[in-house]
C-alpha cells in the first residue's frame, strides 16, 4: 500500500476568531498542526509569534490537585450540558468540592496512619509478652533510662566485651535472627550506651506514651482500638463514596470543559499574528479536504488556502500509512523502525507478507499454530492490540506449514491417514529427512526477498530522481545485475545443469557491474552533467571505493547466508518437539499427557518468541537496510488530551 496524500493548509482570519478556528480544526479530527510561527514567519515580514500565558492553567491545577481518593479518576466526558455554566459558578462548585473531598480523604488518611501505627505497636508488643511488668512505670523512671528494640544474634555475643560498662541488656524473645529485649542504664551514661548499641546494630523501637500497662493487657486494648478505627475508616470511605456520587460527575465535566479550553489555548502558541489577523499552518489528508474546508467555512472572516504538500517548501510533511485489512496490524513494526519519508515507500504490505510467511515456515505446527491464532483472536477482540491481530495471522501461517510438515503438537504422524485419503503416500515434507532441501529452500527464499528489496530500492530512487543511485548504486541496477548473475552462475555450476561462468558472462555480468559500482560517483556526475571533485587524491579514492565494493560484496554474501536461519529454526522446532515426545515416553502413562502439554506450552512460549524476534531482525537488517530510511514524521491530528498532565 501507499502513503496517504497530504495537502498543506494555511488558515487565516481575524484574531477574535482564532479559538473558534482551532476548535474546528480539532473537531475535524484530521488536522496535523504545524508551527506557523516557524513555517510562516520565516517567509513573511511583520508576523510575530503568539506567546501568551494560559488563563486556564491555575484553575485546572486546582481541579487536578483535589484529593478525590483511589476510586475516582478524571476522564473524558461530554460537557455540553454545562457549557453555559458561568465561570463563577464553576469556581464556586470546585471550591466546595475541593474542601469536602480534601477533608474526606484527609480523614481516611489519618485513620490509615493511626491503624498502621497501632499495627506496628501490636507487632512490637507481641515480642514483649514475656515481660509481666508495667511498661508505663518502667519508661518513666527518673534515674534509669530504658530502650526497647531488637539486637542481631551475632551482636548479642559481643556484649561480653562491654562487661565493665554500666548497662544491662535483658532479652525476652528470640526469633532466630534477633534477640528482642531492652537495655537500661543510668541517665548520666545513657548517651554512651546508646552509641555502643548503635555500633552493634541495635534497632530501637519507640513505645508510645499511651502504652501504660503490661504487654498482654496493652495488646488487648490496641486490638480493640484497631477495630474501632477500622469501623471509623469504613464510615469515612462511605462518606467519600457518597461525595463522589453527588459531585464527582459534575466535577469531571468541569475538568473536561477546562481541559478543553486549556488545550485549545495551548494550540494558540502554534499560530502567527499580524496586527489583528492570525495564521495557522498544517496538513490534512487529501481525502478529507472537502469535510475540513466545510467546517472552517462556517466561521465568518476566515479563509483557508489548500495546496499540495509538495509545495509546502521546507516544512516537513507528516506521514499516514495506507494499509489494507490484512497488513494493518503490521504497521506497528514499521512504526517501531521509523515511518518512511513522505515521498518514500510504505513497506507495510511487504512486511505483512514476508513476516507471516517466514514465521509460519520457521514455526510450522498445525496444533500450535491454531492455538496461537485463537489466543491472538481473543487478545485482539478484548484489547484491540495489534499484536493480537498479528498472532492471528502468523498462527494461521504456522498451521498451514504444520500441515505440510505433518506436525500436530509434536505428533509427526497423526495426519498420515489424512494424507493417504487425499492420495499422498506420506506427508509433503519430512523435516529431518530433507535437510538439504530445506536449507536450499531457505537460501532461495532469502534470494527472492533480497531481489525484491533491490528492485524496490531502484524504483524509489527513480521516483526521487536519484538516477545515479538507481543505476550505479550497490542497491541499484548494477548491484541487481551482479547479484543475479553471480547466483545464477553458482546455481548452474552446483547443480551441474549449466556452466554459465564463461569469459563473456563473467566480464559482462559480474566484472562490469563491479567496475560500475566502483566508479559510481564519477559516473553519476557524468550523467547528471556535474563536475566530479576527487577529495584526498586518487589514492584515497581508489582505496575507499575498493573497500566499499568489498564491503558490499561481503554484505550480499552474509545477507544471503543469513536466511539459512530459516532452515535452522525449522530443525530446531522439530528437534525440541522430539525431545518433548521422548520425555513423555520416559514417564508414566498418567504423567505423559502433562509432559506433552507443558512441553508444548514451553516450546510455544520460548521458541515462538525467539522466532518472532529473528523474523523481525530479518525484516529490519536484510530488507529495510536496502531501501528504507525511516525518517518520516508521524501524522498526528490535533486532539484534546483529557489527562492530568499539564505544564
Amino acid at each position: 500500500m501507499s502513503i496517504e496524500k497530504m495537502e498543506y493548509v494555511i488558515i487565516a482570519g481575524l484574531l477574535k476568531n482564532l479559538d473558534r478556528s482551532l476548535e474546528k480544526c480539532v473537531e475535524s479530527g484530521c488536522f496535523h498542526m504545524g508551527d506557523a510561527s516557524k513555517d510562516v514567519i520565516d517567509t513573511s515580514e511583520g508576523l510575530k509569534r503568539l506567546d501568551e500565558e494560559n488563563p486556564y492553567r491555575s484553575f485546572l491545577r486546582r481541579i487536578i490537585a483535589i484529593e478525590t481518593g483511589d476510586d475516582f479518576e478524571f476522564s473524558e466526558d461530554s460537557f455540553e450540558d454545562i457549557t453555559a455554566m458561568p465561570e463563577s459558578e464553576a469556581e464556586e462548585f470546585v471550591s466546595d468540592a475541593e474542601k469536602e473531598f480534601n477533608e474526606a480523604t484527609e480523614e481516611i488518611s489519618q485513620y490509615n496512619l493511626e491503624i498502621k501505627e497501632r499495627n506496628l505497636i501490636l507487632t512490637q508488643l507481641r515480642h514483649l509478652k514475656g515481660m509481666n511488668i508495667d511498661l508505663g512505670k518502667l519508661l518513666n523512671c527518673t534515674h534509669i533510662k530504658v530502650r526497647f528494640g531488637k539486637l542481631p544474634c551475632d551482636s548479642y555475643e559481643k556484649l561480653s566485651y562491654y562487661g565493665d560498662r554500666t548497662f544491662i541488656f535483658v532479652p525476652y524473645d528470640d526469633d532466630g535472627s534477633y534477640k528482642w529485649g531492652f537495655y537500661f542504664a543510668p541517665g548520666n551514661s545513657i548517651a554512651e550506651t546508646d552509641n555502643i548499641f548503635k555500633t552493634l546494630y541495635f534497632e530501637h523501637i519507640s513505645v508510645p506514651e499511651f502504652v501504660k500497662d503490661s504487654p498482654s493487657a496493652e495488646e488487648v486494648k490496641i486490638t480493640e482500638d484497631i477495630k474501632r478505627l477500622e469501623l471509623q475508616k469504613a464510615s469515612a470511605e462511605k462518606k467519600l463514596e457518597q461525595l463522589i456520587a453527588q459531585k464527582g460527575k459534575i466535577l469531571n465535566k468541569i475538568f473536561c470543559r477546562t481541559k478543553y479550553r486549556y488545550d485549545i489555548f495551548e494550540m494558540r502558541r502554534n499560530a502567527a499574528v499580524y496586527n489583528d489577523k492570525f495564521y495557522i499552518a498544517g496538513f490534512i489528508p487529501k481525502s478529507e479536504e472537502k469535510k475540513f474546508c466545510k467546517l472552517l467555512d462556517s466561521i465568518d472572516e476566515v479563509s483557508v488556502v489548500v495546496k499540495p504538500a509538495e509545495k509546502s517548501g521546507a516544512v516537513k510533511t507528516p506521514v499516514r500509512l495506507k494499509t489494507n485489512r490484512f497488513s494493518k496490524p503490521f504497521s506497528m513494526f514499521v512504526e517501531m523502525y521509523g515511518l518512511p519519508s513522505y515521498n518514500g515507500f510504505n513497506p507495510t504490505t511487504l512486511v505483512a507478507v514476508t513476516y507471516t510467511l517466514l514465521f509460519g515456515i520457521m514455526f510450522g505446527d498445525l496444533g500450535q499454530g491454531l492455538l496461537l491464532a485463537l489466543l491472538g483472536f481473543f487478545i485482539y477482540r478484548k484489547s484491540k492490540n495489534k499484536l493480537g491481530a498479528i498472532m492471528e495471522r502468523i498462527g494461521i501461517s504456522s498451521a498451514f506449514f504444520g500441515l505440510i510438515y505433518g506436525s500436530v503438537f509434536g505428533f509427526e504422524h497423526l495426519l498420515d491417514p489424512v494424507y493417504k485419503k487425499i492420495g499422498l503416500k506420506h506427508k509433503p515434507l519430512e523435516v529431518m529427512e530433507n535437510t538439504n532441501t530445506i536449507l536450499i529452500g531457505a537460501i532461495a527464499i532469502g534470494v527472492v526477498i533480497i531481489l525484491i528489496s533491490i528492485i524496490i530500492s531502484i524504483i524509489i530512487n527513480i521516483r526521487r530522481r536519484e538516477y545515479s543511485e538507481a543505476v550505479f548504486g550497490n542497491n541499484g541496477a548494477a548491484g541487481l545485475i551482479f547479484f543475479t548473475a553471480l547466483l545464477a552462475g553458482l546455481a548452474g555450476t552446483l547443480t551441474g545443469k549449466a556452466n554459465l561462468f564463461t569469459l563473456p558472462y563473467v566480464l559482462g555480468l559480474i566484472v562490469l557491474p563491479l567496475i560500475v559500482m566502483f566508479f559510481r560517483e564519477p559516473l553519476g556526475c557524468l550523467v547528471s552533467g556535474k563536475k566530479f571533485h576527487m577529495e584526498g587524491g586518487i589514492g584515497d579514492f581508489l582505496a575507499s571505493n575498493f573497500f566499499e565494493v568489498f564491503e558490499f560484496f561481503l554484505g550480499y554474501a552474509t545477507n544471503t547466508l543469513s536466511f539459512v536461519r530459516i532452515g535452522g529454526f525449522i530443525f530446531s522446532h522439530a528437534g525440541m518437539m522430539s525431545v518433548v515426545m521422548l520425555l513423555s515416553e520416559s514417564v508414566s502413562k498418567g504423567a505423559s499427557p502433562i509432559v506433552i502439554i507443558l512441553g508444548n506450552l514451553f516450546v510455544m512460549g520460548m521458541e515462538g518468541l525467539i522466532v518472532g524476534i529473528q523474523v523481525l531482525r530479518l525484516e529490519f537488517y536484510e530488507i529495510f537496510s536496502r531501501f528504507y530510511d525511516g525518517s518520516g514524521l508521524a501524522f498526528e491530528p490535533a486532539v484534546i488530551k483529557y489527562n492530568t498532565d499539564i505544564e
